[in-house]
């Protein structure tokens, strides 16, 4: 079980920071992808109507096609309900000709939430409840059914899981508070959609991957090697996290804001249970909940597509707000183009971090990576930084590439960007102001 609070690093961090990393982590997020998906789409989709495009956090290509929500049909039955109570939902796109036995899984991300006050808030919103979700969404980056856009994966059976628990799809019943109006069913969630999307012919895959954004690569990480065992022996089975490998790291004030966090979510929605069970008997839960440590004990191929300098990891775990009372970092938090020479020399210190404690996944043969240093955080769900003529490179190779080349045996790929930023021009950096 978790450590109680008293023993927690929690009382090193103020109210201000972790009431910080819980707004992005619900409402904000959301409008920063939001802002994200449209600028891109302003750019390379300017004759689509402008007024359609703004009231869609999933900007449409021209040729992608609009996929309706399904609500899991036993919901009920199975007590499978998101934070609110109502039905969790996916979206499925039938497979066709030589990918009509292939599936990919999409987590959808959406930060956590640590609190009864923080999941409370989000169960109004599309993160906490199936009421709020999107009737229909198009499909593009990895999801496209455009061979042009996602040339190994466009004729797979693909379904985008919406994520409407606040734990990474790892949170249990036996947490639930009486009187709260709460429901922890993370694990639950989990289990039910699979059991459905196996009745409707995932059971008879030949090959499957199970990918996912942010919170949603760190449930693709958590529910990998389960992932694995669902499935026939002689199906090739694989994972992606994209911008799931969240740092355990100091922030600029030397307080550790994202143990604070993750311990808090571990706590409140009973993570241990769906945490590995060797690094549970070696340290505390919450500590298992960093990919670092989960990373270590998967047994199932493993592809990590990551930002040196994810934005969202800079504006929440290193330069969180409160950790910056003066406001030196505010211009460079919102554009890594505004940050002088020694806030890039943080920044590279972060980036640092990031591939030393990756040096050991490296060295396994059946484990991927495309790690460029661009300033941005999920890549693989839009076709400008998935698979497009101006999309990242590294090497000449696209993410779309990489993974295709890594999925398929085709070559091994342990891609590394250039070592400073601004070196890699073709990056997408994102601008927040």
């Amino acid at each position: 079980m978790p450590h109680s609070s008293s023993s927690s690093p929690v009382s090193t961090i103020s109210n201000l920071r972790i009431r910080a990393l819980i707004l992005w982590s619900s409402k904000n997020y959301a409008i920063a992808a939001f802002v994200f998906l449209l600028l891109f789409s302003l750019t390379l989709f300017s004759h689509l109507d402008s007024r359609s495009r703004s009231h869609s956090r999933y900007p449409s290509h021209p040729r992608s096609t609009l996929v309706p929500l399904t609500l899991l049909h036993n919901a009920n039955r199975t007590h499978a309900l998101c934070l609110d109570g109502s039905a969790p939902g996916y979206h499925f796109q039938r497979g066709f000709g030589s990918g009509s036995r292939n599936w990919l899984l999409h987590i959808e991300g959406g930060g956590w939430c640590n609190s009864i006050a923080s999941c409370t808030q989000r169960k109004f919103t599309h993160l906490g409840s199936s009421n709020y979700m999107e009737k229909s969404i198009p499909f593009s980056g990895i999801l496209s059914s455009d061979p042009s856009q996602n040339p190994d994966f466009f004729n797979w059976n693909k379904v985008k899981i919406r994520y409407c628990d606040g734990a990474s799809f790892a949170g249990h019943p036996e947490s639930e508070q009486r009187g709260s109006e709460l429901l922890f069913r993370g694990q639950v969630i989990w289990e039910a959609i699979m059991d459905e999307l196996l009745s409707i012919g995932l059971s008879k895959a030949k090959q499957a991957l199970l990918s996912g954004c942010s919170a949603g690569g760190l449930a693709a990480l958590i529910h990998c090697d389960n992932f694995r065992q669902l499935l026939p022996k002689e199906a090739t089975v694989k994972c992606l996290s994209d911008a799931g490998f969240f740092l355990d790291e100091k922030d600029i004030s030397g307080n550790s804001i994202m143990r604070s966090f993750y311990h808090d979510v571990t706590q409140l929605q009973g993570l241990a249970k769906s945490l590995h069970k060797d690094c549970i008997d070696k340290m505390e839960p919450y500590k298992c909940l960093f990919p670092q440590e989960i990373v270590k004990n998967i047994k199932t191929p493993l592809f990590l597509v990551h930002p040196a300098y994810d934005f969202w990891q800079i504006r929440n775990i290193l330069v969180p707000q409160g950790s910056d009372p003066l406001g030196h970092w505010q211009s460079c938090r919102l554009n890594i183009r505004n940050c002088n020479a020694n806030m890039i020399d943080k920044l590279d210190g972060y980036r640092g971090s990031l591939l030393k404690t990756l040096n050991d996944f490296q060295q396994r043969k059946e484990m991927g990576m495309f790690i460029n240093s661009c300033f941005i955080h999920c890549q693989t769900e839009m076709e400008v930084t998935w698979h497009s003529s101006n999309s990242p490179k590294i090497n000449d190779k696209t993410i779309a590439e990489s993974v295709g080349d890594w999925y398929f045996d085709r070559e091994a790929v342990k891609r590394i960007d250039c070592s400073s930023f601004p070196c890699n021009p073709t990056c997408h950096n994102m601008d927040l102001t």
